[in-house]
């Protein structure tokens, strides 16, 4: 092997940091009693140098090699007890990945040397496998994150002006007709960033960028691990999508799209590795301190907790593994200049050994942050845990994705009796989760469909769900989609099932954009796309997924920009404050009146009569909002989900007249006035505006 000089270094940064004349390698590991550094030659074939770690101080052990350069290939080997009864599975054979790095060469080649353990052993986890596993693992890269970002600034939207589209970065650009199509520099296109200007959302939510495993059950149907929540690096990005095999691809499309106004939400994944249960592989975490890394059954260290349903529960009571955690999203926001995170299976992230714990160790690190505390912070509130489902219950500043307002309008829409008071709820921001705590109405995050499930077109096209592609018997999604076919299971030709689906879309996207909250659409909806009945695409990395832009349903996409660009157009749909039909300070008028068709106030007896099918409502500004607070700003909106009625419309002010403006039954017409009765269509929303009298 070849000579190289190692000298102490230093402890205070870890990972693989350049200095200018050299490189200094700090790694964490609390129970080993030896690190190695393995260095690589430029095609990773063989190993150039195994440099034992000199120095350990706490349990960070450190060294610097003199003379290094980015591009380095690297790796680490672990000395320690092999005792998984006891959770310690250090095994110096297999070469591990840097939790720190901020490049990885690719993906692991599946093999048995992977496996710290001899797999066709009666005892299995408790044997010890001597197969040296670096010719099928990827190498770590040395990398500088420096980047030329000129005059690049974060828009900074607020929360109450954000619209979020959720995509993934190769089924977005996969069939656009452009460069690097399927990669991170597709998302920099003029096509990319035209479509989302003219769309008009304020952010891209990108589904999991982090480097990921394609699991090897998957790998052995032959099908990939598309979604990406197979985390093996919280640093480096994921080698498939970039082009070149540089970071800063991702930094221009970062670059590229704030100069357009639009900011990079990234889908973190925080709560599990893809190391998986203790029959997993030893690519990284375990190999390096298992009984560190991960939580661990407290009767049986052998076992790993599994509250994510993914195999094992990262540690975060662990002040070395949060510690890793904060520098991965400070990372990601400093040097790759992204403007928040939304946070899988949020609450693993808040559970320790009592519990769910809403003020516990991850989010008081957060919330006194002062990088991460400016930045939009999204929950998905609940994992299959113990007192998994948690809506409503994160501090502030998180937002949390709603299910309940996804399910309840699934639900009217379909026809289902009873939903009125629940989509009312919905509609005024669901008060009774987030109204606490100093959290402001844009804490719930509105959605009717996310990668997870059926699309906005396969809601209302399939009564039920289509998984055969995943080769699991169609036993995997999840089974309630509240979907409906609408007299035929999957594509027609039918004009009148055709229309009516049509309209049902657009019903769904008013609730969603006419809604009290944040709003979040799926990359796709917008232009009819659909994944054939699939609730549960992890693994469809094809055309199943990929957003075909030449078959784009153009009407659907023109009232969706309609629908965005009438919310940014009124206030009154994105408020801070909740409308709890209170009275104003300022004018003595209620902040939100709910109505019966028939002119009157809505009673108990109108709430609780199961036959309701509308929903009307009077929205203004709370009390003590700054701006529009004055009686003649108000909207007026009717979710009909029943056959045709006429709705009496509040008496207007003198000067003004009711308009309505929007008419999912009617979605190209112009702005009408209205008398001071409204034939509103059967199964439509309409949205009406004070406007001055002609």
């Amino acid at each position: 092997m070849a000579q190289y000089v190692m000298t102490r270094g230093r402890y205070t940064r870890i990972g693989a940091e350049f200095d200018g004349d050299g490189v200094n390698f700090a790694v964490f590991s609390e129970h080993a009693t030896g690190i190695d550094l393995c260095l690589f030659s430029p095609d990773g074939a063989r190993e150039l140098a195994r440099l034992p770690l000199p120095e350990r101080t706490g349990y960070v052990w450190h060294g610097r090699v003199p003379g290094l350069v980015p591009g380095q290939l690297y790796g680490y080997r672990a000395h320690g007890p092999y005792a998984p009864e006891a959770g310690h599975r250090f095994n110096p054979h297999k070469l591990l990945l840097d939790p720190y790095a901020k490049r990885i060469t690719g993906h692991p080649r599946w093999a048995e040397a992977l496996f710290g353990y001899n797999t066709a052993a009666k005892s299995q986890d408790l044997t010890f496998n001597t197969r040296d596993s670096a010719r099928f693992m990827p190498k770590c890269v040395v990398e500088d994150p420096s980047f030329h970002w000129g005059n690049d600034r974060p828009p900074a939207h607020t929360i109450a002006q954000s619209v979020i589209y959720e995509a993934h970065v190769k089924g977005f650009t996969a069939l656009r007709d452009v460069h690097h199509a399927g990669h991170f520099l597709g998302l920099a296109s003029d096509a990319a960033v035209e479509h989302l200007l003219d769309l008009g959302v304020t952010a891209i939510e990108l589904l999991p960028v982090q480097a990921f495993l394609n699991d090897k059950f998957l790998v052995d149907r032959k099908l990939t691990n598309y979604w990406g929540y197979q985390p093996i690096s919280y640093f480096a990005p994921e080698p498939r999508y970039m082009s070149t095999g540089q970071i800063n691809e991702f930094q221009h499309v970062v670059k590229r799209l704030h100069a357009a106004g639009i900011e990079v939400i990234l889908d973190v994944v925080y709560n599990h590795t893809a190391e998986g249960s203790e029959l997993g592989p030893t690519l990284s975490f375990r190999g390096l301190d298992n009984r560190s890394y991960y939580r661990l059954d407290p009767e049986n260290p052998r076992h790993c907790i599994n509250d994510t349903g993914c195999g094992n529960t990262l540690n975060l009571d662990h002040p070395m593994v949060l510690r890793m955690v904060m520098d991965s999203l400070r990372y990601w926001v400093e040097a790759m200049h992204v403007d928040g995170f939304r946070f899988d299976l949020a609450s693993t992230l808040a559970r320790d050994d009592n519990g769910f714990q809403p003020n516990g160790a991850f989010f008081a690190a957060i919330r006194q942050d002062p990088v991460l505390s400016r930045v939009k912070l999204i929950a998905e509130p609940w994992d299959i845990g113990p007192g998994g489902y948690q809506l409503g219950a994160f501090p502030h500043p998180f937002l949390e994705w709603n299910d309940k307002f996804r399910d309840s309008a699934r639900q009217f829409w379909r026809g289902d009796a009873g939903l009125v008071p629940d989509l009312a709820t919905r509609i005024a921001g669901s008060a009774q989760q987030f109204d606490h705590s100093g959290r402001s109405a844009t804490s719930s995050v509105n959605f009717i469909t996310a990668h997870d499930g059926m699309t906005l077109h396969d809601l209302v096209s399939y009564s039920q769900k289509h998984n055969e592609a995943n080769k699991e018997a169609n036993h995997d999604g999840h089974g309630q989609d509240y979907s409906d076919n609408m007299g035929h299971e999957g594509p027609t030709d039918d004009p009148a099932i055709t229309a009516a689906r049509a309209q049902r879309k657009r019903n769904l996207l008013a609730t969603v954009l006419l809604s009290q909250g944040t709003p979040m659409l799926l990359a796709g909806d917008e232009i009819g796309h659909s994944q054939r009945g699939n609730n549960n695409a992890y693994c469809q990395d094809n055309e199943l997924t990929w957003l075909d832009w030449s078959r784009a349903d153009t009407a659907l996409m023109d009232f969706t920009r309609r629908l965005i660009a009438f919310r940014a157009a009124h206030p009154v749909l994105r408020q801070k404050r909740f409308l709890h039909s209170r009275m104003r300070d300022t004018d003595g008028a209620d902040d939100l009146i709910w109505w019966h068709a028939s002119g009157q106030r809505m009673t108990a007896e109108d709430w609780q009569d199961p036959a309701l099918s509308h929903v009307c409502v009077e929205l203004r500004t709370a009390s003590g909002t700054p701006a529009y607070d004055d009686l003649e700003y108000a909207l007026f909106l009717v979710f009909n989900g029943g056959p045709e009625m006429h709705v009496a419309l509040p008496r207007p002010p003198e000067g003004k007249v009711w308009s309505r403006h929007i008419n999912t039954a009617a979605p190209d017409a112009a702005p009408e006035t209205l008398a001071a009765i409204a034939h509103v269509p059967a199964h439509s929303v309409s949205a009406l505006v004070l406007d001055a009298e002609a």
